[in-house]
């Protein structure tokens, strides 16, 4: 059972009549004919049915007694609209060694306040600024080391969000700019491959709002369970299905993925080449993208390797480089084969001879065979010897365990800024000149050079549970921004609505959890 701020009554109520399943009330219309006209998130009852309306998000809904609106966070508690989630607030452990506790939990809070010196108030479960004219839920003031501190915290709505999602695998998942889709609808495409990941880039304003209403929302949908760790069956036009999760190896067409490729195919010579010397006459090391050739290979000259005749299929780059030996696929060395023979052409009968020995290997050490031409200078297949199993062994250790990683992405536009300060340009210049820190759910962000504060930022790194939805469609995620006091009246803070953490932290709507190691604090 969730922890609910609204208390215990509407807790045990949402609990039995399943109101937390978002199926049973999540909806994608606006019905606005009544505007927001308030400094604070407020609430417009209707006599003759009792329901309330939340100006919490655009969607503005209609909320009657018990229920919760169609975003989960904010409920009709006897009349009054109530925030769902409790306000989190972060606390290092004494040993600075404390982990998240997950978000959801099945024992009841006991509501101690631990007393730390290093308290960081997040913005999950903080509410949102919108209908944006009025400042932000939280800006709480705190000493540190003697200067005065101030973290402005605001839940953002935010329709120009996405993931960046890094894939370790040397499966070929699909071509690059290749539809990437979640229950059949277009939700992202693939992006360029980097060094043993693929990349795929989901979300975006077009595809949350510039499609039909069910690209939308299933888009909505699968941003906010990769956001939230949970795990997404993609599916890639002209390629692979995969099962993403952030901290998760990849499930590739129903195989999980053990390793990331130790290199290229030419990098893999250079690393193992020493190692090769003396024992084969030959490696090929097939990859996808450069497939390296021992002998011919730079490293394999330096150790006097002498030429063996071998003649490789594809495009030669540079000695012992070759692009394009097969299309790519979810076999060798993320190539289509599963035969390492059907790279090579006859061997050159004036330099190949009989008994000449030979390696085939992927970049992952999964697929590896042994060789020894025959009189008519055939590769035969032998039980390789113990010292280049070692070998093959050696380049699996080397491999780092595939993963999934989910970097959620977003840019904290005008309104969003307005509830820092009443010039927003302002804000984003203290940002540039690193006077601000912006930090989401209290972990670290990345923030784009160029205009605006488009930020990155690791999920795992969040407490879980952090993000959630309103369905017009958009995202809501935390962001925190942090700076002295002084700097935050400097650029038109909204000084009336400081309050010192000690209000907070005694709130009864707050929950406590210890600080993810080795997070950094955002007053670092």
């Amino acid at each position: 059972m969730r922890f609910y701020a609204a208390g215990a009554s509407f807790a045990l109520h949402r609990r039995l009549t399943g109101l937390g399943d978002h199926a049973q009330h999540r909806s994608y219309t606006n019905d606005n004919d009544v505007s927001a006209g308030s400094d604070m998130v407020t609430e417009t009852t209707s006599a003759a049915t009792d329901k309330i309306r939340c100006d919490a998000c655009p969607v503005m809904c209609y909320i009657k007694p018990g229920a919760a609106g169609a975003c989960d966070r904010y409920a009709n508690h006897d009349g009054k609209l109530v925030r769902v989630d409790p306000h989190v607030i972060l606390e290092r452990t004494v040993s600075h060694g404390g982990k998240l506790v997950p978000f959801s939990r099945t024992e009841d809070w006991d509501g101690k306040i631990v007393h730390e010196p290093s308290t960081f108030v997040t913005a999950i479960g903080a509410g949102t600024t919108y209908p944006d004219y009025k400042p932000a839920p939280f800006i709480v003031s705190a000493e540190v080391d003697g200067v005065d501190m101030v973290t402005v915290v605001t839940e953002g709505i935010f329709s120009y969000c996405g993931v960046k999602v890094k894939i370790d695998t040397d499966r070929y998942l699909g071509p690059e700019t290749a539809t990437v889709r979640a229950q059949g609808e277009a939700v992202g495409h693939v992006t360029t491959s980097e060094y043993g990941s693929q990349m795929l880039s989901l979300g975006g304003v077009h595809h949350l709002t510039g499609g039909s209403k069910k690209e939308g929302r299933v888009t909505c949908d699968t941003l906010m369970d990769l956001a939230n760790c949970k795990p997404v069956e993609l599916t890639i036009d002209g390629g692979a299905t995969v099962v993403v999760q952030a901290g998760q190896p990849p499930i590739v067409n129903g195989v999980k993925e053990e390793r990331m490729r130790v290199g290229c195919g030419s990098a893999t010579i250079g690393m193992f080449a020493k190692q090769w010397h003396g024992k084969v006459d030959e490696v090929v090391v097939v990859d996808d993208h450069i497939t390296g050739v021992l002998s011919e290979h730079q490293a394999g000259k330096l150790l006097d390797i002498a030429d063996t005749g071998i003649k490789m299929k594809g495009r030669r780059s540079t000695p012992g480089r070759y692009f394009q030996v097969a299309d790519p696929g979810t076999g060798w060395g993320g190539t289509n084969i599963s035969n390492p023979l059907a790279i090579l052409g006859p061997f050159d009968k004036k330099e190949a001879k009989a008994g000449l020995t030979m390696l085939m290997v992927s970049t992952t050490g999964e697929h590896s065979s042994y060789y020894v031409l025959d009189e008519a200078l055939n590769p035969i297949e032998t039980e390789m010897p113990p010292d280049l199993k070692f070998s093959v062994e050696r380049i699996q250790e080397n491999c780092e365990p595939a993963l999934c990683t989910v970097l959620f992405m977003a840019g904290a536009g005008g309104s969003l800024r307005a509830g820092v300060t009443d010039n927003p340009v302002r804000l984003t210049r203290s940002v540039k000149d690193a006077l601000t820190r912006v930090t989401s759910g209290g972990a670290p962000v990345y923030v784009w050079p160029g205009g605006g504060i488009t930020y990155m930022v690791d999920v795992t790194q969040m407490p879980a549970g952090a993000f959630g939805y309103v369905p017009t469609p958009a995202l809501v995620a935390p962001i925190e921004f942090t700076m002295k006091l002084s700097d935050y009246a400097a650029l038109g803070g909204h000084m009336d609505y400081v309050k010192p953490l000690s209000e907070v932290q005694n709130g009864d709507d707050v929950r406590q959890l210890p600080w993810q190691n080795p997070i950094p604090g955002p007053r670092a």
